[in-house]
């Protein structure tokens, strides 16, 4: 049986990435810039993925606790996809291509399902949300990377995004062991895209870098390495964490973040919350 967690559907909207200026990381932080561009422009056609992927497996789950998670995870992952593609179109007209990392990302992943199984598709969904999963504890719990996302908007969306990444942490991986998924794909899966997602991100933030005439000029980009490199992101404690999936009795609910969830509930969305005048209905 699921353990009990909310996995509530908040109908969010950012109106104002009209205002995202085009460096909008602290200090003019390039590499920032591009990286959290980069990784705005994989999540919406990312994020349809994994709802397919899940969705797929819906009418085998019994458990009422894990298919009202399941419900959950679904509209979650539908609107950080909408939200993460109105910023898109924002980034694009600054200048970052974010539209040519969508095209990508959505080829990509159908060369995946065409060619794997729904099975597979749902062991790289399970794999990819420890991967969420672990780098939105690292915005959550560190003020030096919720600095970094010092615009408004683009800090709001993000925050929100790693909140909600945290409540369902879990529940691809629910389904995944639920369907008798096996360890053996589990982890190959995760060993494959430990170095995959890293390379593709890279790629595309220095295919982002090479577009933008700041890159270019003297000092520029030395400032942002030696600032970027010394991120949480890029510590050792990230890798480690990453590797924990692949032990056999691995549960994303090992590291327990529910006092982490609970604290930035309130600070988003309770009654003096940063982003609950931006929640259009009530989160179901």
């Amino acid at each position: 049986m699921a353990t009990t967690r909310a996995v509530p559907t908040r109908r969010i909207s950012f109106d104002a990435f009209g205002a995202v200026p085009r460096h909008f990381a602290s200090a003019d932080n390039l590499i920032q810039s591009h990286l959290t561009a980069s990784l705005s422009g994989m999540f919406p056609d990312g994020e349809e993925f994994f709802v397919r992927s899940v969705r797929h497996f819906r009418d085998r789950i019994t458990d009422p606790e894990l298919k009202r998670q399941v419900t959950g995870f679904i509209g979650q992952e539908s609107v950080h996809g909408r939200e993460h593609r109105a910023l898109n179109d924002r980034l694009a007209e600054l200048g970052y291509p974010t539209k040519l990392v969508e095209r990508v990302t959505r080829r990509a992943l159908a060369i995946q399902e065409r060619l794997g199984s729904p099975v597979a598709n749902l062991a790289v969904t399970a794999a990819l949300e420890h991967f969420t999963a672990t780098l939105a504890e690292v915005v959550l719990v560190n003020g030096d990377t919720q600095a970094e996302l010092d615009d408004p908007e683009v800090g709001g969306l993000f925050l929100w995004h790693a909140l909600e990444e945290s409540e369902h942490k879990a529940v691809a991986f629910d389904v995944y062991k639920t369907i008798g998924g096996s360890e053996r794909l589990r982890v190959r899966t995760m060993r494959h895209l430990r170095v995959g997602f890293v390379v593709a991100t890279t790629v595309a933030v220095v295919i982002s870098l090479l577009g933008d005439r700041d890159t270019f000029r003297r000092g520029n980009l030395r400032r942002s390495w030696r600032s970027f490199r010394s991120s949480p992101m890029m510590s050792r404690a990230v890798l480690d964490r990453l590797r924990d999936y692949d032990r056999p009795d691995f549960h994303p609910d090992d590291h327990d973040t529910t006092v982490l969830v609970e604290q930035w509930r309130e600070r988003l969305f309770g009654a003096q919350g940063t982003l609950a005048g931006k929640v259009t209905t009530p989160a179901a």
